[in-house]
């Protein structure tokens, strides 16, 4: 449990709406390879064969190259294909449940919107990484939740957890929350909606240098 280290960096977070299926793949290894330190598989379908082929194939991938691959929602997604942990919401099963399930190496990461109290909350359950946002306006979801930067320094202040930002974040933009105490960057459209993913994604990186 709580592994700080392996909390660092761009979180690169896939998208069905920008990556087609058979470039699945290539595509997360583009953002590997421009520097991404961890990878969420988020996928919203309701085909589980198809999910849990992508997910052990992102798996044996991000395995290759060192990478933590995290499953967005879906604890038992997660442990059959074998992934280094899953991400979870509020209206998710119980932190409890996703430890025991997939054991304490697993990385489980928290998602806490605006509020610090479900973030202090989750540390004390024993959450490796809390993510607070969206602080930008977001393309991938227009109506999220906005978060004030203020939040990740009196997220910083509070807790001995790694917090993650979410929600808009740009190269531009993304120097104001690392300013403010976020650890690791978790994009979406930022990395995998742009024409060269590698180089985007070492736009990003840079940043953590």
């Amino acid at each position: 449990m709580n592994h700080p280290s392996r909390c660092r960096g761009l979180y690169a977070i896939t998208d069905a709406r920008l990556i087609p299926d058979e470039r699945l793949a290539s595509t997360v290894e583009q953002a590997i390879l421009g520097g991404a330190r961890l990878i969420q598989y988020r996928d919203k379908s309701t085909d589980p064969v198809r999910r849990l082929t992508q997910a052990r194939t992102l798996n044996q991938l991000c395995r290759r190259h060192g990478v933590p691959l995290i499953v967005n929602d879906d604890v038992e997604l997660a442990a059959q294909a074998g992934a280094a942990g899953v991400h979870i919401g509020q209206d998710d099963p119980a932190f409890a449940h996703a430890r025991t399930r997939l054991g304490g190496d697993a990385l489980i990461g928290v998602s806490c919107y605006d509020r610090l109290d479900l973030a202090l909350a989750a540390a004390d359950a024993g959450a490796d990484y809390l993510a607070f946002g969206a602080f930008f306006p977001s393309p991938t979801k227009p109506a999220e939740i906005r978060a004030p930067i203020e939040l990740l320094r009196a997220a910083r202040a509070a807790l001995r957890v790694p917090v993650v930002a979410i929600g808009g974040i740009t190269p531009d933009n993304a120097p104001l929350l690392l300013e403010a105490g976020a650890d690791a960057l978790a994009v979406v459209s930022g990395v995998f909606g742009q024409p060269d993913i590698q180089a985007a994604a070492r736009r990003y990186a840079a940043l953590f240098v």
